[in-house]
């Protein structure tokens, strides 16, 4: 096989230079003002109205400022261009940074869901003191908050294509459930129901860690070169099949590479041609492969000559009949 690259030459493709890298690193600190002011409030709150569930949110907010500072991490690393060591560049390390805050967000959720159960254990023998309503306030500011962030970092996070950030998403609805909880702790233990309290806290644990699972697989996949969706690869199919000189895909694999994708093609083009055409067609491909897929990091297209899969093999190894074309995005 005739093999030769093109296009970019350094091998990388920064989403910070396209304007993602700065827009997640700008809601992220966001998100740490936000969480690093509504912590303080909901501490204060909890001392001073003796509420120990808005006590436990608060020391759940102040989880999510930690997991920022390791989503702005993971998003700086792997940004970096390739380099000596990491001649595919970084992008995986974002999703280590996923996998830590998944990490975190089940952690959270246990702590929580154990808390709740100490609590039930409590209320049994009338030992839980009833809050005061400054307790009620804090947690439905919140709740307000908690949810906007989560929105506001969600569309960050699928306008970027973050994985961490999505992550980070989800750490900011589970501190708005807990809030939740936390609320309608504080007014059933006013209303003369206590129990009511850590009953919900042990169901928004589960909510939390579930979604904690779901970070940690999603995260895992992106690392173990797992094949892209059916539909994307049809629509890389019928992509190449419709370029100029192209008589049929004879393989196509797919492989995802933290947030980006590297793609490996066969086509099947008139075995007449001389190498410089078909690798003209080689190299059309390529770039229209890359046009219209930007999550594609890497792309390598293999010509192989219609009237035979395989040609014979020179002195020198090389297939005869054949070209190719690879090439990375920066």
């Amino acid at each position: 096989m005739v093999s030769t690259s093109a296009g970019r030459k350094d091998g990388s493709y920064l989403l910070c230079g396209s304007g993602g890298g700065q827009l997640a690193v700008r809601v992220s600190v966001v998100s740490i003002g936000v969480n690093a002011l509504l912590a303080a409030f909901k501490l204060f709150a909890g001392i001073y109205a003796h509420s120990g569930a808005i006590v436990s949110d608060a020391v759940h907010t102040i989880s999510d400022v930690l997991s920022t500072i390791v989503v702005i991490i993971g998003i700086r690393v792997s940004g970096r261009v390739a380099d000596e060591n990491h001649q595919y560049g970084h992008e995986r390390f974002e999703s280590v940074a996923a996998i830590l805050l998944a990490a975190m967000l089940a952690a959270v959720g246990a702590g929580i869901g154990l808390s709740g159960v100490r609590n039930v254990l409590n209320s049994a023998s009338g030992n839980i003191a009833v809050p005061g309503r400054l307790a009620l306030a804090a947690a439905a500011l919140s709740i307000a908050l908690k949810e906007a962030m989560y929105w506001y970092t969600r569309d960050a996070a699928r306008r970027t294509g973050s994985g961490a950030l999505m992550a980070d998403a989800w750490h900011h609805r589970s501190d708005a459930m807990s809030s939740v909880g936390s609320f309608a702790g504080v007014l059933g233990a006013r209303m003369g129901y206590p129990a009511l309290d850590p009953v919900v806290s042990i169901v928004i644990c589960c909510f939390i860690v579930k979604a904690a699972v779901g970070i940690f697989v999603e995260a895992v996949r992106k690392m173990t070169d797992e094949a892209c969706d059916q539909d994307t690869i049809r629509k890389l199919e019928t992509l190449v099949s419709e370029q100029a000189g192209v008589l049929g895909v004879d393989a196509l694999q797919t492989r995802r590479f933290g947030e980006r994708i590297y793609v490996d093609v066969e086509i099947r083009a008139d075995g007449e041609l001389s190498l410089k055409t078909a690798h003209g067609i080689a190299e059309g491909v390529h770039d229209r492969i890359e046009e219209m897929f930007p999550s594609v990091k890497h792309c390598m297209v293999h010509v192989n000559p219609s009237e035979a899969r395989s040609g014979k093999i020179d002195a020198s190894g090389g297939e005869i009949g054949s070209a190719g074309i690879e090439g990375d995005r920066v």
